[in-house]
């Protein structure tokens, strides 16, 4: 993959995290999204996970850590912008933060309230 990729515009950005994952927005010429956890061994937990998932992808996002909460924010410095880099890596953060085990499933699932996303602005 090129070092430089293509910066995707404004409003098709703010589109596509509508259409693609919601609860993300466009902020500062970053894709952001907050995370509320039930305290902070969960918060701990799902810092480590982001990382684990970036490091593999090479791609770094900002975060800002406190009690409960993780605020995660995405873009390519390299290109200045946003890229299908942030896209590609926020989906995949989608999945990891927001999984639980499907309905039937032989894995009961935590009893506790975990991690929750709620929609941004």
């Amino acid at each position: 993959m090129p070092d430089k990729l293509p910066v995707i515009p404004d409003d098709k950005v703010s589109a596509r995290l509508r259409e693609e994952l919601p609860g993300w927005y466009l902020e500062n010429g970053w894709i952001k999204r907050k995370y509320s956890t039930d305290g902070w061994p969960t918060t701990l937990m799902l810092v480590n996970a982001v990382a684990f998932l970036s490091e593999a992808a090479y791609h770094h996002p900002d975060l800002e850590v406190t009690w409960g909460k993780i605020w995660i924010k995405l873009k390519t410095h390299s290109s200045a912008g946003i890229t299908e880099r942030d896209f590609a890596l926020a989906r995949e953060i989608e999945k990891l933060a927001l999984w639980r085990p499907a309905e039937g499933s032989p894995m009961e699932g935590t009893p506790n309230k975990w991690i929750t996303a709620k929609r941004e602005p």
